[in-house]
């Protein structure tokens, strides 16, 4: 990742609007640059750096949040009706400010199901889950909004403490297996960094609105599940046919398995340039492995 400190630094305020896994990631690197950085919280936290943003409460951000603001992540859902709760309340508010750019963490469900082939942001969308339409609304809305706003879509996401390794531990896993399923997924570090080398490089390459992030390595989940108990130095429990474990799964866990994709990077990667740094699967887990 190329250091243009210059275009990064103690200039920049971002807020990041729902601070979950991916957030709390951005947040914590955001401020290793120098950039101000508060994120959003549905409760008061005694944490300086944390602000309540609750839209089913109308509980807004004070005023004073906004002051200076150049920068905003937001990677919040969609509400139950499927409109974007930050718009929904604070749209009239980012509309105001003299905002440089806005991150839309959106997923790659809106792709739909294409019985394994390849997508990229060039195919059109086609979303058969209801959560996956809802977000597709919200990539429209944020699109239509006329904010400077770029949507990321993603993948399975995983990272230290949040990865294959705490399900086996927890003992939580379904080994499941499925003929010629496969899926993408992405480090949480890969999402911040590409962020990052787009903001820093913003100057310099072609606009687009909507981008991947995906790792080099589509693959099955059960590839994923022997590489992590062979790292553990366990012996993997027999896998269970999907058709005979349906049954026991839950609705969102049957529909994570109704979808078969492999998500392209080519337009971050080779078009705009940014070097993965976890480009597959074995070495992302491995780093999660050392740091669990």
């Amino acid at each position: 990742m190329k250091n243009k400190a210059s275009l990064l630094g103690n200039k920049q305020k971002f807020l990041i609007l729902g601070c979950g896994f991916s957030g709390s990631f951005f947040a914590k690197t955001i401020r290793n640059f120098g950039c101000t950085a508060l994120t959003s919280s549905r409760s008061e936290k005694k944490d300086p750096n944390s602000f309540v943003f609750n839209s089913e409460n109308n509980m807004v951000p004070n005023e004073k949040i906004f002051d200076g603001v150049t920068h905003i992540l937001s990677c919040i859902p969609p509400d139950k009706t499927g409109y974007d709760p930050v718009l929904k309340t604070l749209q009239n508010k980012l509309k105001s400010l003299s905002l440089e750019w806005i991150g839309y963490l959106s997923t790659t469900g809106v792709y739909g199901n294409t019985e394994g082939d390849w997508v990229s942001e060039i195919d059109q969308p086609n979303p058969s889950q209801k959560r996956s339409q809802h977000r597709l609304n919200c990539e429209k809305q944020w699109i239509e909004s006329g904010l400077p706003v770029q949507i990321f879509r993603l993948p399975g996401i995983y990272g230290p403490g949040r990865s294959t390794f705490e399900a086996i531990r927890n003992q939580k896993i379904r080994i499941i297996t499925k003929k010629d399923q496969v899926f993408s997924r992405i480090h949480v570090a890969d999402i911040t960094h590409a962020i990052i080398y787009i903001l820093q490089n913003k100057d310099c390459l072609k606009f687009h609105q909507i981008i991947n992030i995906a790792d080099d390595e589509p693959c099955s989940q059960l590839e994923v599940i022997q590489y992590c108990y062979d790292l553990l130095n366990l012996k993997m429990p027999e896998p269970i046919l999907f058709e005979n474990a349906k049954k026991e799964l839950s609705p969102i866990a049957q529909s994570f398995w109704m979808e078969n994709r492999r998500v392209s990077n080519k337009l971050l990667c080779e078009k705009l340039g940014y070097k993965l740094t976890y480009k597959s699967y074995k070495v992302g887990l491995k780093n999660c492995f050392l740091n669990s």
